[in-house]
This record gives C-alpha cells, structure tokens and sequence, in this order.
C-alpha cells in the first residue's frame, strides 16, 4: 500500500493524479484521514495541493469529519505560504463556519484578512472575499473592515478579481448611516 504522500505526487501539477484513490482509501478506512492532512507538510506543493482537493472532497461528503480539524485547518495550514492551501481554507471555512467556535472564528478571520490583505492569486481573492462577505452579513465589524478592501480590489486588473469585488459591493448594506 503506498503513502499518501507517494499518491499524490507526480504527474502534471494541474492534474488530479491519484488524489480520487486518496480519498477513496480515506472513504474506506477514515482512521487514515490523519494520515492525507500530515502531507500538508510535504515539501512537495503539488502533493500540498492535492491534499487541498482530497480534502475538500472529503468534506462535501462527510463535513462531521472535518470538523475535528478546524484548529489544525487554522494553525497548521494557515501558516502555509501556497495559494491553493489558503484558497481551500477560505471554502472550508465558509462550509463550517456553523461548526466553529468563537476563537476559531476569530483565528480563521485572521487568516482571511491576511490574505484578503497580502495575497496576489487571483482565487485566494475571490475565496476570501466570497467567505468573508458572507461573514460580514452578520458581523458588522467585519463588514466595516471588508468594504475599504473591496473598493481596493475592484481596480484590480484582472477581470474576476475586480468582477466578484465589484458584484460583492453591489450588494453591500450601507453600514455607514445612522440608524
């Protein structure tokens, strides 16, 4: 039986390479499933990026798996510097945002303002702006916090960047009046 590590290297970057098999073998025996997140420390970053996609795929099947892993989501792969492992984080966080606790909520928005603030791909913007506007409908400070960041990013050049900031405005409630 080979390693995770093993199956998810290889192959072309943009590929999915064995990570259907990964998730298969986590499917069939979820003891391992601790076993895919260790390869976030692979030094290899399309293994990293693989265990992004089998991870994702695991929770749209069994979200109640993934929740054990929220602090190790915020601690561990928070601190990683590769876009698709901070694009996973911003639709993992929004798919468990019900799960969280008040810490964990408050160490994931970190990381998404991190990015939202420091980060140049163009689908760690639109996954954090897309979780964090959806945060923002029930949390005002956070939505006085977002609304400066989006009126930056609608310049953006590239066209989904400046798109989703701007469709996200357009649907922004104005904070700013008095009640």
């Amino acid at each position: 039986m080979d390693s995770f590590d093993t199956m998810l290297s290889g192959g072309h970057p943009n590929s999915l390479g064995r990570t259907i098999e990964v998730v298969q073998a986590v499917f069939a025996d979820p003891s391992r499933l601790d076993e895919l997140f260790e390869c976030y420390k692979s030094d290899d970053p399309v293994v990293r990026l693989r265990t992004s996609n089998a991870l994702k795929r695991i929770e749209a099947e069994r979200h109640d798996w993934i929740v054990p892993l929220l602090d190790r989501l915020i601690d561990a792969v928070g601190a990683l510097d590769q876009a698709s492992a901070q694009w996973t984080l911003a639709q993992l966080f929004l798919r468990l945002t019900s799960d969280m606790s008040p810490a964990q909520y408050r160490g994931a928005t970190k990381i998404l303002k991190r990015n939202l603030e420091q980060h140049d791909d163009w689908i760690v913007l639109n996954a954090t702006m897309e979780t964090l506007f959806q945060w923002s409908q029930t949390d005002d400070e956070l939505g006085l916090w977002l609304k400066p960041h989006l009126d930056r990013i609608v310049k953006d050049p590239r066209k989904s960047v400046a798109g989703r900031a701007k469709k996200l405005l357009a649907c922004y409630p104005d904070r700013t009046s008095a009640p």
